[in-house]
């Protein structure tokens, strides 16, 4: 409630800074912009369905449709025609739900004690791990909503024992849970060599046997990769939807959906000796020209690349210098002469994919992704 005496105004935004269509902010409003192609998204769905003409392909829209925002994605998949979707947690499922009225919406990290009245209120497929959530929604939910049974074959998180799910074959409560597809996650699937690719694959098919009426569903973004073996009746794509590299070592197959550019704030020169940033972990060894970016840590973009990382300004790999700051980066762009106040940096984006910025940063591709922060200038192209 504003004080007493005082008129509360809403803030006054001048038309020409005003956000364009298909951005959530005004341009002027935050130093970093994030792009991310809609169309990208809808045409990496299709990619992946192509290489199982006989399955059904989902899409996989956890956190935040990973980073690239959920009440948006989900409803560029939907227009592609994606008809089933994968969340993570139930207040996903909600989010989810709010944005796809006519979609089957599964929720991958079970049914939490007390929630199944939300599950069967919003009509969201939970995917019961074990005998107990087994029991409990077909108690609450008797053939009133689909539900999915997880099984685990070799991650050791979620989903019941390939045995325990074995001796389910013709329980009662199977029917009575309205359970319609049977799931399991591959381990290395990005490593397909790894031997224990085949072993989860063997061991699944023998629970999609056992469950001859249900369908079946192993293959995430990798996975898709391995075959037919781990194909079945759904893939569960994510990461790939979203342009990372499904097959690392090899030219990745899906279409860039993020970019990530940054203001330049102030272009310094330093002199030998000088140093820039907190703890002064970076020194200048002779004369040095620097732009300082307007995005940090607090943006999603990671500490971890601090003096790992680089940018590119007019097409040019800069270094980041020193410490990687809440709001800000430094570059050296010495050798960039028309570096300036104003200009451009890219940080995700051109040769600087998602997993090249993951590497660069000690981490994978999908933290970088899931970890994009929520001040940028957001702006949606396509889709």
């Amino acid at each position: 409630m504003p004080p007493r005496g005082r008129e509360h105004r809403s803030p006054t935004i001048p038309p020409e800074t005003r956000a364009p269509t298909g951005e959530r902010s005004p341009p002027a409003a935050h130093g970093a912009r994030l792009t991310v192609d809609l169309g990208a998204i809808g045409e990496n769905w299709r990619r992946l369905g192509v290489r199982a003409p006989d399955a059904e392909c989902a899409a996989v829209i956890k956190a935040d449709a990973y980073g690239c925002g959920l009440s948006m994605v989900a409803p560029a998949l939907w227009r592609a025609g994606c008809r089933t979707f994968f969340v993570a947690h139930l207040s996903e499922g909600l989010e989810a739900r709010a944005c796809l009225p006519e979609a089957a919406i599964y929720v991958l990290n079970g049914l939490l004690p007390g929630s199944a009245s939300l599950y069967i209120a919003n009509t969201l497929r939970p995917v019961l791990g074990s005998v107990e959530e087994l029991s409990e929604w077909a108690a609450l939910s008797p053939g009133r909503m689909p539900a999915a049974l997880h099984v685990d074959t070799g991650m050791n998180r979620l989903g019941l024992p390939v045995p325990d799910a074995l001796a389910l074959a013709g329980d009662p409560r199977i029917r009575a849970a309205g359970i319609d597809l049977v799931m399991s996650h591959l381990v290395s699937a990005e490593l397909p060599d790894e031997p224990v690719n085949a072993r989860q694959v063997a061991d699944f098919a023998r629970v999609a046997a056992a469950f001859p009426h249900l369908r079946a569903s192993l293959a995430n973004s990798s996975g898709v990769f391995l075959g037919g073996e781990a194909h079945h009746q759904l893939l569960r794509p994510g990461y790939a939807l979203f342009g990372g590299n499904p097959v690392p070592g090899q030219t990745n197959p899906m279409r860039p959906v993020v970019r990530l550019e940054a203001g330049i704030a102030q272009v310094r020169t330093v002199e030998a000796g000088q140093s820039a940033g907190y703890n002064a972990r970076w020194t200048a060894s002779g004369p040095r020209r620097l732009a300082t970016l307007s995005l940090g840590y607090a943006d999603g973009y990671p500490r971890a690349a601090s003096g790992r990382g680089h940018a590119l300004v007019d097409g040019v790999a800069c270094p980041i210098l020193g410490l990687v700051s809440m709001d800000l980066v430094i570059l050296d762009v010495t050798g960039v002469p028309g570096a300036a106040r104003g200009g451009r940096a890219t940080l995700i984006g051109d040769s600087l994919d998602l997993d090249t910025v993951g590497r660069a940063a000690g981490t994978i591709g999908y933290e970088i992704l899931t970890g994009l922060g929520s001040r940028y200038v957001r702006a949606y192209a396509g889709g």
